[in-house]
């Protein structure tokens, strides 16, 4: 019976791009919840990819690239099949990623090197913090260009960090991710006024900065639950004023996301 799910009937907002929504609105969805979309940002293609071109072109320079999103690294296959550079080419770098963001990079026939227990950026700092030639080496970094919403600190920390281990840092811009207008949303906001909204699920900082922007009062959304995918995203949260009540300790599958939620409740 799905009334007896732990999530029964409990309306959560989902903030997150459609591409990871629909995987964490699946989650929540077998716990018995109601998801709402409701991105409050997206992410776009570049209408220019020069830069990118340029740094894919001498792809064989580095010593490693490392992925922070499945959008970096979807970026950089799709601009490489069109400038007719087999992937392939990726064996011969050191690569990074998160997760199951690694697993999209295994379907490329690219072997990944480093996949930190700590599914975050700074668990790929620490993973690379234990090779001991370290120091020296050239790293590229796809990273997003960020529109309409301050940029969180989560990346510009990451490239400190990278810096801070001795590495050769070069951060190069690979898509867009902006911030999406309120006006799409009224029934959405109207909910969340009204108290009818039991969660809302942030799953990165971005999405929490974009929020914010929809409201021009926070008592509109202090009647409903905050919870946020991971400590990253948590303190990025509560540092813009959030009142969090829900972090999930298990931050490498929405999985867990979904669990903690379903705990919090329980």
């Amino acid at each position: 019976m799905y009334s007896k799910l732990p999530l029964y009937g409990k309306r959560i907002i989902i903030t997150a791009p459609r591409v990871y929504a629909v995987r964490l609105s699946q989650a929540l969805i077998n716990q018995g919840a109601l998801p709402l979309f409701m991105p409050t940002i997206e992410t776009n293609i570049l209408e220019d990819f020069t830069v990118l071109d340029e740094h894919l072109a001498k792809i064989n320079t580095y010593d490693s690239i490392a992925f922070t999103s499945r959008n970096g690294i979807d970026a950089v296959s799709q601009r490489m099949r069109k400038l007719k550079i087999d992937t392939s080419m990726l064996q011969q770098v050191h690569l990074s990623a998160i997760g199951k963001d690694a697993e999209l990079l295994e379907t490329l026939g690219a072997e990944v090197d480093v996949v930190p227990t700590e599914p975050s950026p700074t668990g790929i700092i620490h993973e690379l913090a234990k090779i001991s030639d370290i120091a020296g080496k050239n790293i590229l970094v796809p990273v997003p260009e960020v529109i309409g919403i301050p940029e969180p600190d989560v990346i510009p920390n990451f490239l400190a960090g990278l810096s801070d281990l001795g590495m050769n840092v070069t951060p190069v811009i690979a898509y867009q991710t902006r911030s999406l207008d309120k006006s799409m949303y009224n029934v959405e906001l109207d909910l969340i006024r009204q108290g009818k909204v039991d969660v809302i699920a942030f799953s990165s900082s971005a999405e929490v900065s974009a929020f914010k922007k929809m409201f021009d009062n926070e008592s509109d959304y202090q009647k409903t639950l905050i919870a946020c995918f991971g400590p990253y995203t948590g303190a990025n949260a509560r540092n813009l004023g959030l009142n969090v009540s829900i972090i999930a300790d298990d931050f490498s599958s929405f999985d867990g996301f979904a669990t903690a939620i379903t705990n919090y409740f329980n």
